[in-house]
């Protein structure tokens, strides 16, 4: 009975029109991407209403968050890739061995990066370059979500498996019932209760568990891979396939925590006397707006993925060209309306968060107005990263992957701030973006035409 539902969905992500298909999967997505990222924003503007040091404490917790984020998509898009391909060919007992070791590795890593965290996490926030007058609110922002780190990594792998399996809604629900219970916990914990930083991370605590629970109970729908732990096997085979696909995810993720750490230290280094506490919580909240914004595109270029998925391991390449041509264009035209409104109205968003300080709006506007600059040319490059993932051609992909926060912005961080003193830390993404685009466009191009001639000769 479960195979011939799977045949049906099978069926169904290889012949259904593609413009429709990647919109009806992006929708959810998107939600789901939009008010988990929402939670994140309502946090800052919450912590900001405390003081300056606990919006700075978020921003050094920022980078732990991001290695979270690291492990759950390089399991999930790792497992989730081949999932859909074994799909599209009905190899549907592969599959189901592959999601079980996918969600179980997980968690099993979290587990022990939460033991660990717990016990050192004084020498953690240090690493991560909190101050000491910011230290006691990284502490205590971090602590309960250490503690989650096994739910919250296993939760993101799951949410991959759920939308590369073609069920972006599931998906959707299994994060949005988190993310609204946490921005409910929120001010109950915070400012009811008193519990200042450590109420907002013990929401986040509670609200990833209610997340991994829904997401593990939706793995028994129709038409989705049943986890069984019979399914556990783990194998050199399986790591190997989960390593194909998942090492672009984890090189992105994992230079998007070097970069945020590497951010906090410049911040403070470049920063005018007196106020590193300001510049520090300046950045914060920066990237916690541009990460909403972000998700917007973020969540329709995954509606892509299954459908790029389910059609390559069918060998329906026209249709895989269509798909990445589409959500290219799209991503593209919603990021320029973004970036265009950012630009005008950067002093306004970041009072949003805190309006108490005049220096963290400041260099905030400045900052948030320099990303805006260069925020268009993200579509073209993640959509192309995403589409050499899903084909599993894993060292192109794998090169765009760590260009952006890697290749290119780290040097300028370490370079423009020589010469223009803080104003460099400020354009760095901007010129990071920038030569990211420039090294996806050939690319993008090459893969566009090889589908193409793919096509024609079948």
């Amino acid at each position: 009975m479960e195979n011939l539902e799977l045949d049906h969905k099978t069926v169904y992500m290889t012949t259904a029109p593609v413009r429709k298909l990647v919109v009806k999967l992006a929708v959810p997505t998107m939600i789901s991407m939009m008010v988990t990222a929402l939670y994140n924003v309502v946090d800052a503007a919450f912590i900001g209403q405390l003081s300056t040091e606990a919006t700075a404490g978020i921003g050094i917790s920022f980078s732990y968050m991001i290695f979270i984020q690291a492990m759950g998509f390089f399991f999930g898009h790792g497992s989730g890739n081949h999932i859909s391909r074994s799909l599209g060919a009905r190899k549907y007992d592969d599959a189901a061995e592959m999601a079980m070791v996918g969600v179980a590795t997980p968690f099993l890593i979290g587990l022990a990066a939460a033991i660990l965290g717990t016990l050192y996490l004084p020498q953690l926030v240090g690493i991560l370059g909190a101050t000491p007058d910011v230290m006691d609110s990284a502490q205590g922002y971090m602590r309960y979500i250490v503690m989650a780190s096994p739910f919250m990594m296993s939760a993101l792998t799951l949410n991959n498996q759920h939308r590369l399996q073609g069920n972006a809604q599931f998906a959707m629900i299994g994060l949005g019932v988190g993310a609204v219970l946490n921005i409910a916990l929120d001010p109950l914990f915070i400012f009811t209760f008193g519990w200042g930083v450590e109420g907002a991370s013990l929401a986040t605590a509670i609200s990833q568990l209610v997340s991994w629970g829904l997401l593990l109970a939706g793995t028994y729908k129709k038409e989705s891979i049943h986890l069984k732990l019979s399914n556990f096997k783990p194998s050199a085979h399986y790591y190997y396939e989960i390593f194909r696909g998942g090492l672009p995810s984890l090189c992105r993720q994992g230079f998007n925590c070097v970069s945020a750490i590497c951010l906090n230290y410049a911040a403070a280094r470049w920063a005018d006397p007196g106020c590193e506490s300001s510049t520090v919580a300046a950045f914060a909240v920066v990237s916690r707006a541009m990460m909403f914004a972000f998700s917007l595109v973020l969540g329709f270029s995954q509606g892509f993925q299954p459908v790029c998925g389910f059609n390559y391991g069918a060998k329906k390449y026209g249709r895989v060209r269509e798909s990445f041509l589409f959500t290219a264009s799209v991503c593209t035209t919603v990021l320029a309306v973004i970036a265009v409104a950012g630009f005008v109205w950067a002093p306004e968003i970041i009072k949003l968060f805190r309006d108490e300080d005049p220096v963290l709006v400041e260099i905030g506007a400045r900052a948030l107005r320099w990303q805006c600059v260069a925020f268009p040319l993200v579509g073209l490059s993640t959509v192309t990263n995403m589409l050499f993932q899903n084909i599993r051609m894993t060292f192109k992909s794998t090169l765009l992957s760590i260009g952006r926060q890697g290749m290119f912005f780290l040097p300028s961080l370490w370079t423009l701030p020589l010469v223009f003193g803080l104003s460099g830390v400020e354009m760095t993404q901007a010129v990071a973006d920038l030569l990211t685009f420039a090294l996806s466009v050939p690319y993008a191009v090459w893969i566009s035409r090889k589908l193409r001639q793919d096509s024609i000769m079948q």
